[in-house]
């Protein structure tokens, strides 16, 4: 059993969820199994029920933020603050900064960047009925096949997680199925230290909120999001800069851009107590740019693009 290590104020209790178990080399492109009873060799190693998560009753997260507050519960031996982006609370491990990615229309993605490599969180719409992550594993894993990577399937605490490698990179997509909602953790790293971001990538998700909130989406689309005051003024600085440039050399130029806060705490400080979703209003009466809405983009996003190393 892996500790966590958090729990709610003043219960006393430490709270513990099942780890991923080490399989042997022949069982890789399997599973293994969550219980701790050995590998559970599964066709194709995306065939089986997934344990099923209970985002509000549950002593594990992710949970659901419109039925648990935040604030009932003590991070502080993990992360020094939350990063509340309105429909996500994540809180922020220690020693990790944010840093955000940018498109031609602004900002595209966020992203957090550990001593052990990249985590980015997103959030989509689901049924009410759970399944939306088992379906997408299946198109993730084609979808890493087709750009070149070697794909296995492995099962950690909420189920399956689908892992690729290309040359000395390594990417591990940790899904799970909440109300009305699924939270997407794709995690990037070098080979040398992805077993350590596999693990703080399911401590950062068994601390992770989602605010689905209550008006009609379609299964599949992303949660609205809205950047903290003080990342979304580095980011307004960033695109000024960008079109100052463009304007100076009349081009436009068209690779990413990231804009990090100073520190994590700094960054989240003034959202780090709020989960009900007010951080999506104050981003638009500031006028600070919300990352965009891939209303074309599948969470079955390129996993080439998702290994992309970072520019540091």
């Amino acid at each position: 059993m892996a500790l966590f290590g958090f729990g709610k104020k003043n219960d006393g209790k430490e709270v513990s969820a099942p780890a991923r178990d080490e399989q042997p080399e022949e069982t890789r492109g399997a599973t293994a199994g969550v219980d701790g009873a050995g590998p559970e060799v599964l066709p194709s190693g995306i065939d089986g029920p997934d344990p099923v998560h209970d985002a509000v009753a549950g002593e594990v997260g992710p949970f659901d933020g419109g039925s648990v507050d935040i604030r009932d519960f003590d991070f502080s031996d993990f992360a020094d603050g939350a990063l509340n982006l309105g429909s996500l609370v994540v809180p922020l491990p220690r020693g990790s900064e944010v840093q955000v990615e940018m498109g031609e229309n602004g900002p595209r993605m966020l992203h957090i960047i550990t001593p052990h490599g990249r985590i980015t969180p997103v959030a989509f719409a689901a049924p009410r009925s759970a399944g939306q992550w088992r379906e997408s594993t299946r198109e993730i894993t084609e979808g890493m096949r087709k750009d070149g990577l070697s794909v296995h399937v492995e099962h950690g605490p909420w189920g399956r997680e689908v892992v690729g490698a290309a040359g000395e990179a390594v990417i591990r997509i940790i899904g799970v199925d909440g109300p009305r909602w699924m939270l997407r953790m794709t995690l990037a790293a070098p080979a040398g230290s992805a077993d350590e971001l596999a693990q703080l990538g399911r401590d950062v998700t068994a601390r992770t909120f989602v605010h689905r909130g209550d008006g009609p989406l379609p299964a599949g689309q992303s949660l609205p999001v809205a950047l903290p005051e003080p990342l979304a003024k580095q980011v307004t600085q960033a695109m000024q800069e960008r079109l100052k440039k463009a304007r100076e050399t009349g081009t436009m130029d068209t690779r990413d851009l990231r804009a990090r806060a100073a520190t994590p705490a700094e960054a989240a400080q003034q959202r780090s107590a709020e989960t009900d979703g007010d951080t999506a209003g104050a981003g638009a009466g500031t006028g600070s740019p919300a990352p965009e809405q891939p209303s074309g983009q599948s969470p079955e996003t390129s996993a080439m693009q998702q290994i992309r190393k970072t520019e540091r």
